[in-house]
C-alpha cells in the first residue's frame, strides 16, 4: 500500500496552520533542517513519525540532531541533508536525496534518483513562494507533488 510522506524544510521556528491541514493524515513527515524550535518537531511528532536533520541555523538545542540522516521508507532509501553541497559523491543505494536551505523547489530525477528541495515552508524569504513536498511511496516507486502554501 502507498505511503503519503510530506516533506518539509526551512520552517524557521513557524509552523503554519496551512502546513499543518496539508501533511495531516501523512504517514510519515521529512524535515530538512532550519526547525529553529525544537517545539516544530514535538508538533510534528503528533502527526507522524519523523525524519530530521540539523540545519545551519539550529543551534545549541539541536546539536543532538545529525547533520546527515540515511533511512528507509518502503523499498526506498533516502539521504537527507540541509545543504545540498554536503551530499557524498557516493549514493550508491539511496533512491532519493532530500535538501533544503535554499528556500527554493527543486525536483528533478539525475541518474535514476529523486533530487528534492521541498522550498520553505516557514517565514517567507524575498518574494519566494511558501511550498512543501506530498512524496507517494509505493515499493521502489517515488512521485512527488508540490503543495504551494497561501497564507
Amino acid at each position: 500500500m502507498a505511503k503519503r510522506i510530506a516533506v518539509l524544510s526551512d520552517t524557521h521556528g513557524l509552523l503554519r496552520p496551512e502546513v499543518l491541514s496539508a501533511i495531516s493524515g501523512c504517514d510519515a513527515i521529512i524535515h530538512g533542517g532550519d526547525i529553529n524550535k525544537p517545539e516544530i518537531i514535538d508538533r510534528l511528532k503528533e502527526i507522524a513519525p519523523v525524519y530530521v536533520v540539523r540545519g545551519n541555523n539550529d543551534k545549541e538545542w539541536a546539536e543532538h540532531i545529525s547533520a546527515t540522516l540515511t533511512f528507509q521508507i518502503e523499498d526506498c532509501r533516502f539521504f537527507l541533508v540541509h545543504n545540498k553541497k554536503e551530499v557524498p559523491k557516493d549514493l550508491t543505494s539511496i533512491d532519493a536525496v532530500i535538501f533544503g536551505h535554499s528556500h527554493k523547489y527543486f525536483e528533478q530525477v539525475i541518474d535514476g534518483r529523486l533530487w528534492l528541495n521541498p522550498g520553505s515552508c516557514g517565514k517567507r524569504r524575498f518574494d519566494q513562494e511558501i511550498a512543501l513536498a506530498i512524496l507517494t511511496v509505493e515499493g521502489k516507486n517515488l512521485s512527488a507533488q508540490k503543495v504551494v502554501i497561501q497564507p
